[in-house]
């Protein structure tokens, strides 16, 4: 009678625990956001795609960096697109110059501590650059950061009524790893009023109205490709690298099997070229972050 008992008890439990993991697996994935067209757009094509492999995804939009950090290791939220930059910079106070390579693994390994894994990085890299009117630089003959520097300093000995301006937002240019830093690295003198300090989503249009005759912007930013601007190549490799990447908890993982290959699938799909044109559908031709992630689920093969 004790044996039958301890079998049907041992049964029992293993149906109990067999529904319990089952119920977990099926749990719907919470995913956060952040509050810009970018990271719109990556949540409609998680939310789609995952959906197509068979997961269900509850999107939490327009969470603020540190709030779905705090969220993340807190259990609250399962996942979210974050940027290798930030979470060197912000959330684990390194400003050290890195490759993109090593900035991903930096973040991979401090963050495996405390049970969240970045999966694999996306081929996009979302840094800050500055920019000037295709034409313009063209006619100037400037690709390059060294070349806008030697310009400036140029037009500041020979014309100096007409020196060069900049666009710059606030945090930018009061930032400690920011604007000084910058100048020391490429040994750019600049007058104060050469400085425009402005909110950063009017920069792109002061440089496209001449307004200024550079400034400072996102590269992956739709208003890139909207407005015909020239991003102009880091040669010194001041600014970090923002690969966006699915971070996702370790345990959210181990109850979602096939999770990590399904966000390394759509995250290998997401290229400079793709987001910014993504994101130009959205910001200059008022498109919905839904049907361009569509559209480009679709173009892939991918739904």
């Amino acid at each position: 009678m004790l044996t039958k008992w301890i079998k049907q008890s041992v049964v029992a439990l293993t149906a109990t625990l067999l529904l319990s993991q089952t119920a977990q697996a099926a749990a719907p994935l919470v995913m956060a956001t952040k509050s810009f067209t970018e990271q719109h757009i990556l949540s409609a094509m998680t939310v789609l795609w995952l959906q197509k492999k068979g997961f269900e995804v509850v999107p939490k939009r327009n969470i603020a960096t540190t709030i779905g950090r705090n969220a993340l290791l807190n259990k609250q939220i399962d996942m979210v697109w974050e940027y290798t930059g930030t979470s060197l910079i912000i959330f684990n106070h390194i400003n050290q110059p890195m490759s993109s390579q090593q900035a991903y693994e930096t973040v991979k390994k401090l963050d495996a501590k405390l049970g969240l894994v970045w999966l694999n990085p996306a081929p996009m890299n979302n840094t800050y650059a500055f920019a000037m009117t295709r034409a313009r630089a063209e006619k100037e003959g400037i690709s390059t950061m060294s070349q806008l520097v030697a310009k400036i300093e140029q037009v500041r000995k020979s014309d100096p009524d007409h020196n060069w301006r900049l666009g710059l937002d606030l945090e930018f240019s009061g930032r400690s790893d920011g604007m000084k830093p910058l100048q020391k690295t490429y040994n750019l003198a600049l007058d104060r009023p050469q400085i425009r300090q402005m909110d950063p989503g009017l920069v792109y249009n002061a440089i496209r109205d001449g307004f200024v005759d550079a400034g400072l912007i996102y590269t992956t930013d739709g208003r890139v490709k909207g407005f015909d601007l020239k991003v102009l190549e880091d040669d010194k490799h001041f600014f970090p690298s923002y690969n966006v990447t699915p971070v996702v908890r370790q345990d959210v993982l181990a109850s979602h099997p096939g999770l990590d290959t399904a966000l390394n699938q759509l995250s290998a799909q997401i290229t400079d070229e793709a987001i910014t044109e993504l994101n130009k559908r959205v910001d200059i031709d008022h498109e919905s972050p839904e049907n361009v992630a569509r559209d480009f689920l679709q173009s892939k093969n991918m739904l």
